[in-house]
């Protein structure tokens, strides 16, 4: 160093140059990234398969529901019969039985479909289509001896809501097969919900 030459500090800008720069720190490696790559869409991918299981799911509920409540339908009709003290209600019932073992009959098809059958049924769906309550209620008829109307009144009530679940059915498929099916089981049980709908309300 020159002896003349002024003790001056170096400037920090020079000290920040001649000193080694170490490497830059990564947040992710490229490797990291892979990985979250996969994971991330392997998550996607069950996330889309759960909705469209679940919406898969969804769409065969209602189906499900129209034939357990058919088949029970067609039960409480059947055990019904020899109970009925009307001619009228009588031959109403027979008709009306007829019918639901014609439908129940040709749901099978429809339900094939999604690969489901009769004795397949989801258990909870059938639990809830059993029908108990409307039992019970006609049961406590026959024993108070208004069996009859109370029939009447139930089995109108029983057929509408049928008729609801064939709408619901009908506005949410394009399926030209199964909206012939359900048309035509509404056009079949819809006199005999109105006749039982009439005999309530004139032996009410």
């Amino acid at each position: 160093m020159n002896p003349n030459q002024p003790n001056t500090p170096l400037s920090i800008d020079y000290l920040n140059q001649i000193t080694p720069q170490g490497p830059k720190r990564q947040l992710f490696n490229s490797r990291q990234l892979v990985l979250a790559g996969i994971v991330g869409g392997v998550l996607l991918l069950a996330i889309i398969g759960s909705i469209i299981s679940s919406a898969l799911g969804s769409s065969k509920d209602p189906i499900q529901h129209l034939a357990a409540r058919l088949q029970t339908t067609a039960t409480i009709a059947s055990d019904a019969q020899s109970k009925l003290k009307s001619t009228e209600m009588r031959s109403l019932n027979s008709t009306l039985s007829l019918n639901l073992i014609n439908t129940n009959r040709d749901i099978v098809a429809q339900l094939a479909k999604s690969n489901l059958t009769l004795n397949g049924l989801d258990k909870t769906i059938v639990a809830s289509e059993d029908g108990s309550a409307m039992s019970k209620r006609l049961e406590d008829a026959r024993l108070n001896a208004i069996y009859d109307r109370t029939y009447a009144r139930e089995m109108s009530y029983q057929l509408e809501t049928i008729a609801a679940l064939i709408d619901q059915i009908q506005a949410s498929t394009s399926d030209q097969s199964l909206k012939s099916f359900l048309q035509t089981t509404a056009d079949n049980l819809q006199p005999t919900q109105k006749a039982f709908a009439d005999f309530n309300a004139a032996n009410g």
